[in-house]
């Protein structure tokens, strides 16, 4: 299911410390996931695909092909600190992001109820 990868445009921006890559795919409407998408790219720069993260995949009406643009950046750790964490957390296979969205979620409620239970004794005192 290897569909047709043209580089439009590469272009290094060097205040982000990353390259900016403008990618077509085409036929590929409709069938292509995001995380195909940039291990295809990955592999086509010869890059980590953890470095690579997409940003936009677009369709027009009535085509077979997807215009994407993507963020390919040095590290992961600089693109974690530029990018917001919504955009990490759509490249992350979707049970491993449930699994990190729900211990978070039950982190919170501990602390919630560590602190309410704080304010509750500190209280009667």
């Amino acid at each position: 299911m290897s569909q047709e990868l043209v580089m439009i445009e590469d272009r290094k921006n060097s205040l982000l410390s990353r390259r900016e890559v403008k990618a077509l795919f085409k036929g590929a409407a409709g069938k292509l996931k995001k995380t195909e998408a940039s291990e295809q790219v990955a592999s086509q720069l010869g890059v980590d695909k953890k470095n690579v993260i997409p940003v936009n995949l677009i369709c027009e009406t009535g085509m077979t092909d997807v215009h994407a643009i993507f963020y390919v950046y040095e590290s992961e750790e600089v693109a974690k600190k530029q990018l917001p964490r919504f955009r990490m957390l759509r490249t992350m296979p979707k049970a491993e992001r449930k699994k990190l969205l729900d211990d978070e979620k039950a982190e919170r409620l501990k602390a919630k109820q560590a602190a309410a239970a704080d304010a509750k004794g500190g209280a009667k005192k």
